[in-house]
């Protein structure tokens, strides 16, 4: 079996958790699973794109109005990817009753109440967020958020199986993290971390560490598993998380 090379594995990461167009190369079914170390380092990149954009903004606009730039760059990178997921996932889990039920909600394109009301506090909640952080620690928080939340894809592929038989890009990560995988991005994500934030590093790894468990216990108790719609919405959550703890630390 052909190996992928490190440089195709970071273009898959990419591919999976953005709409950036990179040059086309052979798929494997097991490739994304292996490029799942490269998760964090996708976020330092949308993160650092972001600190970029709020140090053009930030001169010419007030506070809130980079902030909204802010929020609907990091929608328009990443195609809305995780807003999709953290809004299924609300309505599933908010209507329904029974793991059928769910599951069979998940898969429904449309959106409900529920939905709408966890993008609408999504949203809202970063731009406010965002807004309030001081300029001297807005680099390293937006960077470590990024990078954070989508870290937290690792543990929950490590431990938790698919909740769905049929094959999807969540089936491709659930269980299908390897221990090295979880070990290489786990040192990277929390090496930057404290790189970034110092002592102030502890805080946001503990209530990322907190709703990644939280999160996933949650979903393995209603649907024996979790889903791509699952992921999401715990990146939602662990970002906004980051973020509080930036205000939390003014």
């Amino acid at each position: 079996m052909k190996l992928f090379s490190i440089t195709e594995e970071i273009a898959t990461a990419f591919q999976f958790l953005t709409r950036v167009p990179l040059p086309a190369f052979a798929w494997s079914s097991s490739g994304l699973s292996r490029s799942a170390k490269f998760f964090p380092l996708v976020g330092v990149a949308i993160g650092s794109a972001a600190a970029v954009l709020h140090l053009w903004l930030s001169p010419h606009f007030p506070a809130s109005i980079a902030a909204m730039l802010i929020v609907l760059f990091t929608v328009l990178v990443t195609g809305g990817l995780h807003e999709d997921g953290l809004a299924d996932v609300a309505d599933a889990f908010g209507g329904g009753h029974d793991p059928d039920q769910i599951l069979s909600i998940l898969k429904d394109s449309r959106i409900g109440s529920y939905g709408a009301i966890a993008l609408l506090f999504s949203i809202a909640s970063r731009v406010l967020l965002l807004a309030l952080i001081p300029g001297d620690r807005f680099t390293r928080y937006v960077i470590s958020a990024q990078m954070l939340c989508r870290w937290t894809i690792l543990p929950l592929g490590f431990v938790l199986p698919a909740a769905r038989k049929q094959e999807g890009q969540g089936a491709r990560v659930a269980k299908q993290v390897s221990l090295i995988s979880l070990t290489v991005g786990s040192f990277f994500a929390f090496g930057i971390m404290v790189f970034l934030l110092r002592i102030d590093a502890v805080e946001p790894i503990i209530v990322t560490l907190l709703l990644t468990v939280l999160s996933g216990l949650y979903y393995r108790s209603r649907i024996g598993g979790i889903t791509g719609d699952c992921f999401g919405a715990t990146i939602q959550l662990a970002e906004i998380a980051v973020y509080f703890c930036g205000v939390w630390r003014r």
